[in-house]
Parts: C-alpha cells; structure tokens; sequence
C-alpha cells in the first residue's frame, strides 16, 4: 500500500525537510519527522485531535 504523507504549508528550510509529516493508514494516523522518516509514530484520530486541540491552547508553547 502506497502512504501518501502531507505536511504543513508552514514547513522550512530549504527543501522543506523541517517538518512533521502525517498519513492516515488502515484506520490509524501515522507522523514521522521528514529528516527521518523511517521512525514512525501511529495514533488514533481521537489523541491526534486531543493532542492537536492542547496545542491551539497552547498548552505545550514552553517546549518552542
């Protein structure tokens, strides 16, 4: 099965390898960093939108 990984607009550097990258796959949502793409974390839609939801709040912004 070929995974078809999106990354955000917001990505940098020069060849916009300073990313998360993420795919949805067999039910699950897949990230891995563009620089190294072969660790891949798996997760579900519910703790992705948890995770996501803690971060407009800016829940983890002492970690930037």
């Amino acid at each position: 099965m070929d995974i078809q990984w999106r990354k955000s607009s917001k990505s940098s550097g020069a060849e916009g390898n300073n990313c998360l990258e993420l795919a949805e796959c067999d039910g699950e949502i897949l990230l891995r960093e563009s620089d190294n793409p072969d660790v891949i974390v798996r997760t579900t839609r519910a703790k992705l939108r948890a995770f996501l939801g803690g971060a407009k709040e800016g829940e983890f912004d002492d970690l930037a």
